[in-house]
């Protein structure tokens, strides 16, 4: 009798159960929308935090920015230099200046000492320089500040490119030049720049044995000595700090470093198109599918049509750009595509479109990538479409501002390439006010399908039908890394 009683009321307790479960199942589903229904608040004013900007005698631009959300300091300092100014035959140069600058160790502290310095108050200090900039960062304890910047100041201003540390940059290096065909998708990349600026042009050149074995500490020294100068940076600082004893420590630290009175603004490279149109193909016998790469080159940030341009990506792109919508979900082509206008600050980006395939679908696939740069052309775009992109961006828009630190880095960046500094508030607007007819106009005037440079990586056999039907010439790349007979 006992057990009978148990039994009921455990069959009671699971009736009650899914009684309820099916009543709140029945609720969810009569309450949930397609996502196209929902609506949503209108964006936030977006309002830049409070900044104040200064310049030492020596020509050091200073931003700072108080935030006392958390007892952190970070800074960051823009250096006018950067890969494209290094000499051709030792393209590395800036790429080691900038890591042995800090792991190298200063004048007055051996690399152990500054990285048990670090570790012990869980600080950091990283510099690197890229193509087109060099940036020195730290972030520190507000109770650390002082030593954590001092310490920044002299990876700065006296480092000492300890020989053992650009040995061991040199190894990694070419280890990773001997790696370097192992991604088909970084082939696809590196080499396409090649195609679109050129493989001698600062954009599209790489790093060889060769040029790396060229590379000697004599040539970072002088590769400092040339652009690290306080006339020739900007430094940006953020977080738990007061700006007048920031400023003291920012003087004290800086305040000596000597500016260059003879140093002007490298003069930028020249870019032009390296190929104006042509099927390029790499074998890879082992790949079951090809990636592809379409585009020619492109523009600036400063253009005009740069908004309308930044919508017309949101057109092509995402979970119901067009794109997404023919070759993935109606074609079944790939799993992922994507079409871009991609400026850069002071020298012409590229439009580059492209994605991975079936090695048997790859002519089907640029074919169809082909036809949407054509149909945005052709057909302008419907109100939903532009309704769709525009919200897109104006709701990304505002992940620019997502903490203080995010914002200053803006601004310095702006100053670095000579853009006001309310450029992103312009573009903003711009957004807001572009049209369906001003969408078709940019992909009329920027967009250009009979100069499109196709590179495909992938297996020559599997591509079926071939690559000739997209082109009569179709021209073979050798990736093949050069021997390292320089190291011997």
């Amino acid at each position: 009798m006992q057990n009978s009683k148990r039994l009921i009321y455990v069959l009671v307790a699971v009736l009650a159960f899914l009684t309820v479960t099916f009543n709140f199942s029945l609720t969810a589903t009569a309450a949930a929308k397609h996502y196209t229904e929902l609506q949503f608040a209108p964006l936030p004013e977006i309002k830049l935090p409070k900044y104040e900007r200064y310049v030492l005698q020596n020509g050091l631009v200073v931003y700072l920015m108080e935030d006392h959300e958390l007892p952190l300091v970070s800074g960051t300092a823009m250096v006018r230099a950067g890969s494209r100014w290094e000499p051709a035959d030792k393209v590395g140069l800036a790429s080691f200046t900038g890591a042995v600058m800090r792991t190298g160790g200063t004048k007055q502290h051996s690399p152990d000492k500054l990285n048990e310095i670090l570790e012990q108050r869980a600080a950091s200090v990283e510099v690197s320089i890229n193509e087109a900039a060099a940036s020195a960062s730290f972030e520190s304890l507000t109770e650390d500040v002082d030593t954590v910047f001092g310490l920044f100041a002299e990876i700065m201003q006296q480092p000492v490119f300890a020989q053992e540390k650009l040995d061991l940059a040199k190894t990694q290096a070419k280890g990773s030049i001997a790696r370097r065909n192992d991604n088909p998708s970084d082939i696809a990349s590196r080499e396409f720049r090649k195609l679109i600026y050129g493989k001698d042009s600062p954009y599209g050149r790489i790093t060889e044995y060769a040029t790396v074995d060229a590379i000697a500490r004599e040539d970072l020294v002088q590769f400092h000595q040339k652009y690290f100068y306080p006339n020739n940076t900007i430094l940006g600082i953020v977080g738990d700090f007061d700006s007048k004893k920031m400023r003291s420590l920012i003087q004290a630290k800086f305040g000596s470093w000597a500016r260059n009175p003879k140093f002007s603004k490298p003069t930028l490279p020249e870019v032009a198109s390296a190929n104006q149109g042509g099927v390029f193909f790499v074998n890879q016998p082992q790949l079951t599918q090809s990636s592809v790469l379409i585009g020619h080159l492109g523009g600036k940030f400063d253009s005009p049509d740069y908004a309308a341009l930044d919508v017309l990506n949101e057109v092509f792109n995402g979970f119901g750009g067009r794109l997404f919508n023919e070759l993935r979900s109606r074609q079944g082509l790939a799993y992922s595509v994507y079409g871009l206008w991609s400026p850069r600050f002071d020298y012409p980006g590229m439009f580059i479109a492209g994605g991975q395939t079936r090695s048997d679908a790859t002519v089907q696939f640029v074919k169809a990538l082909q036809a949407q740069i054509k149909r945005v052309q052709a057909q302008p775009v419907t109100a939903a479409e532009l309704a769709r992109a525009k919200d897109s961006t104006l709701n990304s828009f505002v992940f620019n501002f997502q903490d203080p630190a995010q914002t200053l880095s803006r601004l310095m960046r702006y100053e670095y390439y000579g853009y006001p500094a309310d450029f992103l508030f312009r573009y903003q607007k711009a957004v807001a006010a572009t049209t369906a007819a001003d969408v078709q106009r940019v992909a009329k005037q920027y967009l250009k399908p009979d100069n499109l440079v196709t590179l495909v990586v992938g297996n020559q056999t599997a591509i079926q039908p071939p690559l000739t039907q997209l082109a009569a010439q179709v021209t073979p790349i050798d990736v093949t890394i050069p021997s390292s007979q320089a190291r011997n």
